[in-house]
């Protein structure tokens, strides 16, 4: 079953780094660097090659230092093989009030893909923690600033188009948490085995939001 999450070692830090696709053991060489990097949180998509064999060994490479979970997850059997696999939270692509409901029921923390106004407050009334508004690059900061005026009260995690450059415009424009995928693990840098790259990568995430937090 799914590990306990810390919500204080989340906030502190609110940035998902996105592994989607790759091989077990390039999982495990990325989330090292990822780590070394200080980056505290990533997910394993469901639709990885080996994806529960995969969620295993981000957990074990990231040694405590990484809250490892699982996204693109859609269906109960999912849900069941990510928290089989140790995941301590769940990120889902769509709506689904199955997934949500049940990771509620199960005390998981999920956070639940939407993009229009109707969706986000959909899944936020479902139950979710937190709402990934996604594809984020196809509008911009200034989509989530106009989606917080009408609804404050909703915690949205931008997800595509967020990078070391753009996650400050973001955070102003009210984000609460922050999905990084092919800015940080990219096809091309492992095609090169550039972990040191990924390791710089996680660093400038990381002093991004230290900045952005500090009003800097």
């Amino acid at each position: 079953m799914g590990v306990d999450f810390s919500w204080d070692r989340f906030e502190a830090l609110p940035i998902v780094g996105i592994l989607r696709g790759f091989e077990v053991d390039t999982v495990r060489l990325l989330v090292e660097a990822a780590a070394r990097g200080g980056l505290g949180s990533v997910e394993v998509t469901m639709n990885s090659p080996s994806a529960r064999e995969a969620i295993a060994a981000a957990i074990e490479a990231g040694a405590g230092e990484l809250q490892v979970g699982a996204g693109t997850v859609c269906t109960m059997g999912d849900l069941d093989q990510a928290l089989e696999a140790g995941a301590a939270f769940i990120v889902t692509p769509v709506v689904s009030a199955d997934v949500i409901a049940a990771c509620r029921e199960r005390s998981v923390p999920v956070m639940a893909g939407a993009l229009t106004p109707s969706e986000i407050y959909g899944a936020w009334t479902l139950g979710a923690d937190m709402v990934k508004v996604f594809p984020a690059n196809q509008f911009g900061p200034g989509y989530l600033k106009d989606l917080k005026g009408p609804l404050p009260q909703i915690r949205l995690m931008p997800t595509g188009g967020v990078d070391a450059s753009t996650l400050g415009e973001f955070y102003s424009a009210g984000a609460s948490a922050f999905g990084v995928g092919g800015a940080l693990f990219s096809a091309a840098t492992v095609a090169s085995s550039s972990w040191d790259e990924v390791e710089a990568g996680a660093r400038s995430l990381v002093e991004a939001y230290r900045s952005a937090s500090a009003g800097g």
